[in-house]
């Protein structure tokens, strides 16, 4: 069947970068593993270029957060058995998703507002089963990096606190259009067991941002102010040399340190 409506014209101001290859498509959604039982999330699903092929899969119940009015209108018209949410995602509830048993998260995640919204959701949705995000490649680096890498940061000791994550598949410019001028890549988030979540992830995050502010100076120049005997303690039992980088703890060494602070 012909589509006679306008051609939508991505919008640079919100990021918008429409995904094009099909095989592509399928590799995310695959990477879902959709079953009939499935609540199903996705964020900014445009055009939707994978809103079909989730629809096809036949999820118990699947919604969509478009903040663009004019997709949101097609994807009411194309899609009459989704719930289409027109909202920011960053300005999204994700709390209210605990009310529900499970759920899963999928989305092709603009470049500008990516980090924060993985950020937010990994920590909020304690609900969640299983996310899987399209990011810039940088950031898909970022997400799975080991300490000891230049790639590792605030972002992967903040999110590997709350989920596990896996590096899938790279994607090249050439399936969106526009052509964004980086690569982007493809991360599967599992989430840990709610029982070795943080139990106080303000001071995890304070402490996480507080170093990484600073990452090429020492632990204990950084941490001068906020030096404790209960922090030196901390170093000594875990043998972590104060003289290190906040690039050579571990997630699990972050929160403990946070702890102390």
């Amino acid at each position: 069947m012909q589509d006679d409506r306008p051609r939508h014209r991505a919008k640079k101001s919100l990021g918008q970068n429409f995904l094009q290859d099909q095989n592509v498509c399928r590799r995310i959604v695959d990477a879902i593993h959709i079953t009939p039982e499935d609540t199903i999330y996705e964020i900014g699903p445009g055009r939707g270029a994978i809103t079909r092929f989730i629809d096809e899969a036949g999820p118990a119940k699947y919604t969509v957060l478009e903040m663009d009015d004019d997709l949101a209108i097609r994807l009411d018209d194309d899609y009459p058995n989704i719930e289409v949410v027109r909202t920011d995602a960053l300005k999204f509830d994700w709390k209210s998703l605990n009310e529900l048993e499970s759920c899963k998260i999928v989305g092709n995640l603009p470049y500008n507002v990516g980090s924060k919204l993985i950020w937010d959701i990994v920590s909020n949705v304690t609900s969640m089963k299983l996310a899987v995000f399209m990011v810039q490649h940088e950031v898909a680096l970022r997400l799975t990096a080991a300490p000891n890498n230049k790639a590792y940061g605030g972002l992967t000791a903040w999110v590997n606190n709350f989920a596990d994550t896996r590096y899938l598949f790279k994607v090249p410019p050439t399936v969106f259009k526009p052509r964004p001028k980086v690569d982007s890549a493809v991360v599967a988030f599992k989430p840990l067991p709610k029982e070795e979540w943080p139990e106080k992830p303000e001071a995890l995050s304070r402490l996480i941002k507080m170093l990484f502010q600073k990452r090429r100076k020492q632990l204990s120049t950084i941490l001068k102010k906020e030096w404790s005997d209960e922090m030196a303690t901390w170093f000594e039992g875990n043998e972590v040399s104060p003289k290190a980088r906040p690039e050579n703890l571990t997630p699990s060494q972050f929160l403990g340190l946070s702890k102390c602070i």
